[in-house]
């Protein structure tokens, strides 16, 4: 059976014809985003409602199980580009989409076709309603995303292996749904502290959850208190914790506008890595991709070849990420919108760009740590232009500025100049004016602006962009 027969059998199996509720693409996307109104509800009962009316279609797969603050999407990338180079058919799922809704569910690099998330919408429409009857209320729109994500993969492409990032947190993710055959912890920072706690400890408890009897764990997790809570997991569920620093290790050995390499030892061989993602964050998350395929090759027969290995890590590529999009002027996307992003980001441009003045459009979403991340941000900026991201939960680019002037004495450089331009836009125009042929551009924040502007910049006239 190809794929359009498979995708035709799908919406109904009683051989009765059947009125799909959506007649095209758009009409269903449309109905999966209406769903955000629902909005964000840790739970695990109407994703197992759905499995169980779907006949548990995740129980078919292997999955990656990929959580943490930062690098979730990079490692995802990482071990996506490696395994299909060593020959291997890989689903990925990620979130949030830069360009089009439909980039968050991948097989082999490529996007699920229209038609498919067509049918697959119709099929699981009836569904959501029938839950939504019930006391459980309606599903969300993630739940309904990662149940379209879960039949793609189980029913229509058949990888070999799933590559899986979690949403938010991990114990009450819906993509906790899954029992994985690996998983991977990238790091804990602070972030969506209005769902998962306000400490690390507490942070790091949710996105353990993810860990589950006999699976094997790696992670560049490096708070003490962090690392306790996952050892502690880890022992409790009777599994092996492969940790930096203590079972693997990674050093940068050089770097330049071009890439870096490192140096990966870890428990079973060491190997020198070439990548071309930019950053020294990004070496650990290379490091820890490195890991979890070592641990595959080893315990479960993933076999990548050395040149094949070395080949993914230098083509992987992850958009919005320290991405050089335009040269003259020069402006780099990074979709640094916590703290230890905006530290990763402070760090990472004086060693990767040389430059006279730094000049900073960014835009945030009303629920984030912003006095921490300027803090790392405001010292290397001249120049800084707050605006807005076109999107529900933005914060006013004007209350954005309230926020700088309250720690602009302690942190940013006496000469600093501040831009309030609310249309992002017109602050786009203005920092591209302002960036000179010496200076540098960086567009930072949320990923919702970052979907925008890296669209207007590179003439992509099929971005819809969101969660």
């Amino acid at each position: 059976m190809n794929l359009d027969q498979k995708v035709k059998s799908m919406g109904d199996h009683s051989g009765a014809a059947v009125a799909a509720p959506f007649q095209t693409y758009e009409e269903a996307v449309d109905w999966i985003n209406g769903l955000v109104a629902f909005g964000i509800r840790p739970g695990m009962e109407r994703i197992q409602q759905l499995m169980q009316r779907l006949g548990h279609p995740e129980r078919r797969l292997k999955f990656i199980h990929v959580a943490g603050t930062n690098g979730k999407g990079s490692t995802c990338a990482f071990l996506t580009k490696t395994l299909l180079q060593g020959g291997f058919s890989v689903g990925t799922y990620t979130s949030p989409y830069i360009t089009k809704f439909t980039n968050r569910f991948q097989y082999n690099g490529e996007d699920i076709p229209e038609e498919t998330l067509l049918a697959l919408a119709n099929r699981l429409q009836p569904l959501v309603e029938e839950i939504a009857q019930s006391g459980l209320g309606s599903p969300t729109m993630f739940e309904v995303s990662t149940a379209l994500a879960i039949l793609y993969y189980a029913e229509v492409s058949y990888p070999d292996v799933v590559v899986w990032e979690t949403g938010l947190g991990g114990r009450l993710d819906v993509t906790n749904i899954v029992h994985p055959i690996i998983s991977v912890m990238t790091n804990i920072g602070m972030d969506h502290t209005d769902v998962l706690g306000d400490t690390i400890e507490e942070i790091a408890r949710e996105k353990a959850g993810i860990i589950k009897p006999g699976v094997p764990v790696v992670s560049t997790v490096t708070q003490p208190e962090a690392i306790a809570i996952l050892k502690e997991t880890v022992e409790r569920n009777r599994t092996t914790l492969y940790l930096a620093g203590e079972q693997f290790t990674y050093e940068r050995l050089h770097s330049d506008e071009d890439g870096q390499t490192f140096h990966f030892q870890g428990p079973f061989r060491s190997m020198d890595i070439n990548i071309s993602m930019q950053g020294e964050h990004q070496i650990a998350n290379a490091a820890l991709s490195m890991m979890t395929l070592e641990v595959l090759r080893q315990y479960m027969a993933f076999i990548v070849e050395d040149d094949d290995l070395r080949q993914g890590f230098k083509e992987t590529f992850w958009a919005g990420r320290l991405e050089l999009v335009q040269s003259s002027p020069r402006i780099v996307l990074d979709g640094a919108h916590n703290p230890e992003g905006a530290e990763a980001l402070a760090k990472s441009l004086p060693q990767i760009y040389k430059y006279r003045k730094l000049n900073l459009m960014m835009g945030m979403l009303a629920n984030k740590h912003h006095d921490s991340y300027l803090q790392h941000i405001l010292p290397i900026v001249d120049t800084l232009i707050l605006t807005e991201p076109d999107f529900r939960k933005k914060l006013d680019a004007k209350a954005l500025g309230d926020i700088v002037e309250q720690v602009r004495e302690q942190y940013a450089k006496r000469t600093l100049q501040i831009i309030i331009e609310p249309n992002w836009k017109n602050a786009l125009e203005e920092l591209k004016s302002r960036t000179e042929a010496e200076d540098l551009g960086v567009v930072s924040g949320t990923l919702y602006l970052i979907a925008d502007v890296r669209s207007s910049l590179l003439g992509l006239s099929d971005s819809e962009k969101g969660w």
